[in-house]
């Protein structure tokens, strides 16, 4: 029971739409009808506010990190498995989210959150790797990818097994959330930040 309601909440919590509720709240629109439609932080950029951007991208991050804090507070006798449950909810709750008919983001921001809080040197590389991806191809997307890959590899490479079995599952899942992005990287189509979309 102690597993599913860790599920539960961390689902929840992660189900909450931060990208929608600040464009809402601050005049922007809804965002589910700019740009992509998408709910994270790339498309809020796309109303031009770099601010509520900013915003939701933390946010978004920290529905992950406050999944695994509370797990780790509240049962800590489960150890690191349940830190890895909830904020792996966490994810599935921002990409499936209950009040958005299960049509959500691509939990980039979501699972790096929760990779810093669950060893930082593990989300570290995470945004090193992002951030280093995107500044080199100028495609948001693909440094998203590149940076879910890697937070596996580096879990394993700084000896934490049991994160990078649930760190591998959920890369898999952001993956599959972009599988319209790598269709256009594979065409050449996917647009460049600050370039003209094709």
């Amino acid at each position: 029971m102690t597993i599913f309601l860790l599920a539960a909440v961390g689902y929840l919590l992660g189900s909450i739409p931060f990208g929608v509720i600040l464009t809402r709240l601050f005049g922007a629109g809804d965002l589910r009808r700019i740009g992509s439609g998408n709910i994270g932080a790339t498309n809020v950029l796309r109303t031009g506010r770099k601010g509520l951007a900013a915003a939701t991208l933390i946010l978004d991050g920290a529905k992950g990190a406050v999944a695994v804090l509370l797990a780790r507070h509240f049962v800590p006798e489960l150890g690191e498995h349940a830190a890895m449950i909830a904020g792996a909810a966490a994810m599935i709750g921002h990409c499936y989210p209950v009040w958005l008919s299960f049509r959500g983001g691509k939990g980039v921001a979501t699972l790096l959150g929760l990779a810093l809080a669950l060893a930082w040197p593990i989300g570290l590389v995470f945004a090193a790797v992002w951030l280093g991806a995107v500044l080199l191809f100028r495609i948001s997307s693909l440094g998203g990818m590149l940076g879910a890959i890697s937070a596996p590899i580096a879990a394993l490479a700084f000896g934490y097994p049991v994160h990078a079995a649930g760190l591998s599952g959920l890369a898999i899942i952001v993956l599959w959330r972009h599988r319209e992005n790598i269709a256009r990287l594979r065409a050449g189509t996917e647009p460049r930040i600050g370039g003209r979309k094709a």
